[in-house]
């Protein structure tokens, strides 16, 4: 009795692990790289994309990763840039991770004139994505610093490029997009700045990312709410993942940005971003901050970006690990 009891619970414990490990390779993993571990705090812009079949991309790049030397980067394949405002292009960095307080981080790195996404996308021989004039900024600075412009891709909206199995699709975002003279040298630099004025390099960019999966992933960059989130990001592309901002005052707020998930994208999962705030105390919300608020907005699963802490979907947009 006791051999034919030990044998069938030895045979389910074993198919529970390979249906486990299966699910970890066929999902994809999506890793915040925060200011400070286990937390989502005031800068926090940088997610990790890992396709199962190990491509990896990080999206907006900020202040967050502490330069080229972040060993939390591991390998990049390519750099999504949604606009150069400075807390994206990364025109400081934090010297460490958990430096400074999450409200208030410590990013005294200086990483003008090139950009922390300059110098990242270089360190790791990857490809930088960016939609408009971005395209010819970037690659210029590529190029001085000894890199392949062509390493900087062009996709404008409605057109695609794909990336070691990865397919990347230029949306539209409503937002403004100026340079700051802080990364042009020279004397047009310091006019700019004497004037008080920042360079124009086109609009800004959102993203949809199809994965070798299935996953459709939406990134807003930073947005308001546009006609296009229903009839290209939902009706077209179906996104089943999305990631928002939800800081207000620059972007959508905590009940625009839940119109945007409830009434026209409708995804299976939502990740919260660019909250402008400590959000989290012990990796725990903070009640009566904006991610509290957009929280309760919401009627589908939001997911928070807790600096580190790596979240797996499936190919339908389900949470599969970490959630």
């Amino acid at each position: 009795m006791k051999k034919w009891f030990f044998v069938p619970i030895a045979f389910v414990v074993a198919q529970m692990v390979a249906l486990a490990n299966h699910a970890s390779s066929s999902s994809v993993k999506i890793t915040p790289l925060g200011s400070h571990d286990g937390e989502f705090c005031r800068f926090d812009r940088a997610l990790i994309f890992e396709d199962p079949n190990g491509t990896r991309l990080i999206y907006d790049v900020g202040r967050t990763v502490a330069g080229v030397e972040d060993k939390r980067l591991g390998d990049i394949d390519a750099v999504l840039l949604s606009h150069v405002h400075g807390d994206h292009l990364g025109d400081r960095y934090i010297s460490e991770v958990n430096a400074g307080e999450c409200g208030e981080p410590d990013v005294s790195q200086n990483a003008t004139p090139n950009s922390n996404t300059v110098d990242i996308a270089l360190a790791k021989d990857a490809q930088i994505v960016v939609g408009s004039e971005m395209n010819s900024f970037l690659a210029n600075k590529v190029e001085v610093n000894g890199g392949n412009p062509e390493s900087v891709q062009l996709v404008r909206f409605g057109a695609s490029v794909e990336i070691d199995g990865v397919k990347i699709t230029t949306v539209p975002a409503v937002h403004s997009n100026g340079l700051s003279s802080e990364f042009i040298e020279g004397e047009l630099g310091d006019d700019l700045k004497a004037a008080g004025l920042t360079a124009y390099v086109g609009p800004p960019t959102g993203y949809v990312l199809t994965f070798t999966n299935g996953l459709v992933v939406y990134l807003s960059g930073d947005t308001g709410v546009t006609a296009e989130q229903e009839t290209v990001v939902r009706n077209q592309y179906s996104a089943s993942v999305m990631v928002i901002n939800i800081g207000d005052t620059f972007t959508t707020g905590p009940t625009e940005a839940a119109y945007v998930v409830n009434e026209l994208v409708k995804p299976q999962s939502v990740i919260a971003s660019h909250a402008n705030e400590a959000a989290t105390e012990e990796g725990k919300i903070i009640p009566g901050t904006k991610t509290d608020e957009f929280i309760k907005a919401t009627e589908i699963p939001v997911y928070i970006p807790l600096s580190g802490q790596t979240i797996e979907f499936d190919g339908s947009g389900g949470c599969v690990a970490g959630c």
